[in-house]
């Protein structure tokens, strides 16, 4: 694993960190290669669920621009060809993943917390996507931020560059908390522990699903989630969860 991203595991939850402050956790190639495997590996594991957190003053600064300064069309693709695929990667793992935002979330950094299930935010912490200040659009980060929020409030965001408080974000829709920072933890891990419980192959087959529709038109996605729900009603786990509630008792899953 790169020394700049680490992985824990507690329980019945596994953390992945970025732990590179004094480059400002900046997602350089080899980081996002490294985020990369790590949630490939996790999600091959048995853990219900997955916090993505990062070291120091900062959550992530987005793409390292020393990378970028004078580089080739060809390694910018590259670049964020590999970016995109980690994005992607975190909605079609089983587990869910929810983000623990204490700091600055920019550019990048700020499209890895709106491409997590979920996030809960402390109140020190800040969001931006800031390319429209300067030279360089956001339009990579654009892609995930405008799938959390309104179109007015993500261009307001992109075209901008202004950074937008936790508070913002919260009543924005782009967080599902947010809580006093020595609060973070236990809120992170209140939430996930609501997020997982139940059937594990139930909850990824959801996931996936969610994913699958909201590209849709409303009658295709009605017409895949109905496809969808009919395969699993017929489940084991929809059977168990089913004849737990008509026999009043508690559902036992051993699913994962």
């Amino acid at each position: 694993m790169n020394q700049a991203v680490t992985v824990s595991r507690e329980g019945a939850f596994a953390t992945i960190t970025l732990t590179n402050p004094a480059k400002r956790n900046a997602l350089s190639m080899d980081v996002l290669r490294a985020l990369t495997d790590a949630f490939s590996e996790v999600s091959h594991s048995d853990v219900r669920g997955i916090i993505l957190a990062a070291e120091g003053p900062v959550f992530s600064a987005g793409h390292n621009f020393g990378e970028m300064k004078d580089t080739t069309r060809e390694n910018a693709q590259e670049l964020f060809d590999v970016c995109s695929h980690l994005m992607q990667l975190m909605h079609t793992i089983d587990q869910p993943v929810i983000a623990r935002v204490h700091a600055l979330a920019t550019a990048a950094g700020c499209q890895l917390v709106a491409s997590c299930d979920l996030a809960v935010a402390a109140r020190s912490a800040s969001f931006a996507i800031p390319g429209g200040k300067g030279g360089l659009f956001c339009h990579t980060p654009l892609v995930a931020v405008g799938r959390s929020l309104s179109p007015k409030r993500a261009l307001e965001m992109a075209m901008t560059g202004d950074p937008i408080t936790a508070e913002t974000a919260y009543v924005w829709g782009f967080i599902n908390a947010v809580v006093n920072d020595d609060d973070l933890d236990s809120a992170v891990l209140e939430l996930l522990a609501r997020a997982t419980r139940g059937s594990t192959e139930s909850k990824a087959l959801g996931k996936r699903a969610y994913y699958e529709q909201i590209r849709m038109t409303e009658p295709d996605a009605y017409a895949f989630a109905s496809a969808v729900m009919a395969d699993a009603v017929v489940s084991w786990p929809a059977q168990e969860g089913i004849s737990a509630f008509l026999e009043k008792r508690h559902t036992e899953f051993g699913d994962r």
